[in-house]
């Protein structure tokens, strides 16, 4: 990749789902009479989001969105980025446009026609069952977001931010997938830093040979899995096995073990810690979200590899403690606090 003078107007920018959660606790019996994958994303058509709407209960509507909650992170640790990602014009969709422009995210990616339009689709909607243990059970779907086209990019934009953020999840459907495989195009040619986070087993089961050629073509800067993620990846059971089998090929790689802490490799240096303390796990729901704004704010910093994983855990263990993927203590400050 080739340095650049040029100065950024934003730290981050992120392509990805634009997606409201609904969000609701349940018993673990309600998974089993539902057939629902407990832990897991499954993607669902009309029917079956509309069936799985009706057996939950009183409900939380969440602006949310794997890179959305992640930009949300970092604007609240005072980071400046802008969000590409494609809703309806309908009432869900101007739920996520205020609510992502409220945070202090730029967002400007046009609305798709209304319902009733030849091409019309809705907001898409993840709806999140969460159980005793905190485990969230995501049903999502994808509506308009699936069709994020290439021609809703502004080249000017990309090239304007220091790294570019991209949503594994957001992989899956055609339109996007060509809007991200552009979008890195244009973010190497500007000298910019490429992060992709493989999302979930699932979309490396499906999208593995995509992942692994950009990882061998060197257009992928910054790599955040989990472990899970990782061992799909490489195809390497042992942890440290599939770390080393990417730290070759990926200047950064970011790897999340839950209670067990985060590992990150970059050449020959290698950082680890420890997950932060918790007193009760309340929903994961997009812990790895905000382990990625916590990580990408320090790196967009210049901060140390131990430091950049520090902010990750403090951010995921805030977001862990209530329902939802946003943020509702001060950030800064639970950082500011634990760097001292």
């Amino acid at each position: 990749m080739t340095d650049t003078a040029t100065p950024t107007q934003y730290d981050v920018i992120a392509i990805g789902n634009a997606i409201v959660d609904v969000m609701a606790p349940c018993e673990d019996a309600l998974i089993g009479e539902l057939g629902l994958n407990k832990g897991g994303m499954t993607l669902v058509d009309t029917a079956r989001a509309d069936e799985l709407y009706q057996a939950m209960g009183p409900a939380k509507e969440i602006s949310g969105g794997s890179a959305a909650n992640t930009l949300a992170g970092m604007a609240a640790l005072g980071a400046k980025c802008a969000f590409v990602g494609q809703v309806a014009d309908d009432q869900l969709g101007e739920v996520f446009t205020h609510d992502i422009r409220a945070i202090g995210v730029d967002y400007e990616t046009p609305s798709r026609p209304a319902e009733g339009s030849e091409d019309s689709l809705p907001t898409a909607r993840c709806l999140i069952f969460v159980t005793p243990d905190g485990e969230r059970t995501m049903n999502t779907f994808l509506g308009a977001t699936q069709f994020l086209p290439a021609e809703a990019l502004d080249d000017d934009l990309i090239a304007s931010a220091g790294i570019l953020y991209l949503e594994g999840y957001l992989w899956d459907p055609e339109e996007p997938r060509r809007a991200m495989r552009r979008a890195i195009e244009v973010a190497r040619k500007a000298g910019r830093k490429v992060a992709f986070t493989a999302s979930e087993s699932f979309v490396i089961d499906r999208h593995g040979d995509d992942f692994s050629a950009l990882i061998d073509e060197g257009q992928i800067d910054i790599l955040f899995v989990n472990e899970t993620e990782l061992a799909t990846l490489t195809g390497e059971a042992d942890f440290d096995a599939g770390l080393a089998s990417l730290s070759g090929k990926i200047p950064t790689v970011v790897a999340t073990r839950s209670a067990k802490g985060a590992v990150a490799v970059q050449g020959e240096t290698r950082a680890e810690v420890p997950a932060e303390p918790v007193d009760k796990v309340v929903d994961t729901t997009g812990a790895g979200d905000l382990f990625a704004a916590g990580f990408l704010t320090g790196h967009a910093r210049g901060e140390s590899l131990e430091t950049c994983l520090t902010m990750g855990a403090v951010c995921a263990a805030e977001i862990i403690s209530h329902y939802g993927a946003r943020s509702e203590a001060d950030l800064k400050a639970l950082v500011a606090k634990r760097l001292g």
